[in-house]
């Protein structure tokens, strides 16, 4: 039988906005009809003590319980926030505010996430797309129930898989699903931790390197590169990448990370002598970066640098796979430059190694074993 999830979409929200282009009923959870939105209205959610209340334009579109259940009529898909998803969306209130979760059939569920995840558009790279598939897959099962105690299984964000609903479908996304309905990968015959991430940067992470208790014998470095040439994530946009900070915006920045990630006190960037890169990983990452202060020298380790050195926009850095420059000027950092490859942490699957590796005429599973060694592809329901 096929697993039904429960994805947060919206968590501690001060409202949602709820609607249909072909209507929706509102039920309570024992599906007694209370209320009902015809087509193209558009609801207000807010919460209420111990509820959420429903208001919309017109009479009986008014109702509060502390659980409500919303279903599309026949034609439509239910609308929150702008966004259109099957299935049917649960409304409750939570510590802070609202909560909506999308309960839906897995198959459906990945069928907004792997084009939302993988970006591929161009049948040629169908093989990759099938190997995300049965990857996401197997990332959800081996993940239900993480996020329990806020009452869902998975978000619907980079917190666990990006989830886009009816909008993130695609005609190659939704036959890769049908096609590898119900596989998933394992090792000794349990769900692997399928990790991945957009661009390993020519070699890829040893689980531990990035988390603590991944140690896992699929979750090895690789050189994702064929014998004598270039890696397969070379076609990445981000697998080759620059970025630079003066002196006053890196202070800046790190008046604002410092206290997050390693409970220093802002003021004490202003004091900032120097960075240094202390050690790497096995997968040439960096592993501990030290930042010297006026007082004391501050040692990020490697998971933990892509926060601290975050872009002026607030992004997180691309990757750790970076060699650095530093300028000082009256024993004062005056700016650093860094050279990096890859993108995201870079342990288990590569999605654009995985495209550069179909190009070449890999199949799914050929794609799946390089990445996770020693594993196996098997249907579960």
């Amino acid at each position: 039988m096929e697993p039904t999830l429960r994805i947060g979409l919206v968590v501690g929200a001060a409202s949602v906005d709820l609607g249909g282009s072909a209507g929706v009923t509102v039920t309570g959870p024992d599906r007694a009809l209370v209320a009902r939105l015809g087509p193209g209205i558009i609801a207000k959610v807010t919460p209420r003590p111990g509820k959420v209340l429903v208001s919309g334009p017109g009479p009986g579109s008014r109702v509060e319980a502390a659980t409500l259940v919303i279903r599309a009529e026949p034609g439509g898909f239910i609308r929150v926030n702008s966004r259109e998803y099957r299935g049917e969306i649960v409304l409750f209130r939570d510590r802070t505010g609202v909560t909506a979760i999308n309960r839906i059939g897995i198959e459906e569920y990945l069928a907004g996430v792997v084009s939302a995840e993988s970006g591929i558009k161009d049948p040629g790279d169908v093989e990759a797309l099938r190997a995300q598939t049965i990857v996401a897959r197997t990332y959800a099962l081996r993940n239900a129930g993480r996020r329990e105690a806020e009452g869902f299984d998975l978000y619907a964000s980079v917190e666990d898989q990006v989830y886009g609903g009816v909008g993130a479908e695609t005609a190659l996304g939704r036959d890769a699903v049908a096609l590898t309905r119900g596989q998933v990968v394992t090792y000794q015959g349990d769900l692997i931790d399928a990790f991945y991430s957009s661009t390993c940067g020519g070699r890829t992470s040893i689980g531990t390197e990035i988390f603590k208790g991944a140690n896992r014998p699929y979750l090895r470095s690789i050189d994702d590169a064929p014998a004598g040439g270039r890696a397969y994530c070379s076609i990445s946009p981000r697998f080759t990448w620059r970025e630079e900070w003066t002196g006053d915006v890196l202070r800046a920045t790190l008046r604002k990370t410092l206290p997050v990630v390693a409970q220093v006190p802002g003021a004490e960037a202003e004091g900032l002598r120097s960075l240094a890169v202390n050690g790497r990983t096995p997968s040439g990452r960096v592993a501990t970066l030290d930042i010297v202060l006026r007082q004391r020298t501050v040692s990020i380790d490697g998971p933990q640098v892509r926060q601290v050195l975050r872009l002026p926009d607030g992004q997180l850095l691309r990757s750790t796979l970076f060699t650095m420059n530093t300028r000082a000027k009256g024993g004062k950092v005056a700016g650093i430059v860094l050279d990096g490859h890859g993108s995201g942490h870079g342990v288990g699957l590569c999605q654009w190694g995985a495209i550069g590796r179909a190009r070449a005429g890999q199949k799914a599973s050929d794609i799946i074993t390089a990445y996770y060694a020693g594993t196996t592809i098997v249907r579960r329901y």
